[in-house]
């Protein structure tokens, strides 16, 4: 496994952590408690999305790393076209479930625009590190001082939950929850802020455990 894969495994165990403390919480939280039938199965699939648009921005940068010269303004726009066929793929594997989803891409654009250039310009700074370190966790901490790769974390995560309570807004809801639809989406994104700034402190304290 190169680098650029060791790094795409590890941003696919924070993100499946990031899910299932999400989904956890939300089995607890009404109204949430009663949407949940309707929106679980939607996380489940967004997850498994974002993590391979993650992977193909984590190694796109591993590339521009050989070319050496960061991923430019139109190489962020290809990847953030890219993501699109992604998005198909997603919509084709929801189909198949009792709910309707349109992408509102008007919202969610620019949202994954300053995702997608904050992962690729930390994957790039990430990988060069590696290349004069021993694993990943000095990579992270020859990168990084503590408390920014902690708001490095948080505002990945922040980012996805954002584009997450967008997507939400457009799942067709049972006529008696339409209503607190809004409300639904708004209390989706607390959670997951809340559970993003906790997996973000936890994360970072794990790569500066002594």
């Amino acid at each position: 496994m190169d680098r650029a894969d060791a790094l795409v495994a590890l941003d696919r165990k924070i993100l499946d952590a990031y899910s299932r403390r999400t989904t956890h919480t939300l089995r607890a939280a009404l109204p949430l408690r009663l949407a949940l039938p309707h929106i679980e199965p939607v996380l489940a699939r967004n997850v498994a999305k974002e993590m391979q648009k993650d992977a193909l921005v984590i190694r796109r940068a591993g590339e521009a790393l050989v070319a050496g010269s960061p991923p430019n303004g139109e190489a962020l726009r290809r990847l953030l076209d890219a993501t699109k066929e992604i998005d198909r793929a997603f919509l084709t594997q929801v189909g198949s479930l009792p709910l309707r989803i349109v992408i509102p891409y008007e919202e969610i654009l620019p949202v994954r625009m300053k995702r997608i250039e904050c992962l690729s310009g930390a994957a790039y700074r990430i990988l060069g590190a590696w290349q004069m370190q021993s694993g990943v966790r000095a990579a992270l901490q020859a990168s990084y001082p503590r408390a920014e790769l902690e708001r490095l974390l948080f505002d990945l995560l922040q980012l996805y939950a954002l584009e997450t309570r967008i997507l939400s807004r457009s799942v067709r809801l049972p006529i008696l929850l339409a209503p607190v639809r809004e409300r639904i989406a708004k209390s989706l994104q607390e959670i997951m802020n809340d559970m993003a700034e906790r997996l973000a402190a936890e994360l970072a304290a794990v790569v500066y455990r002594r």
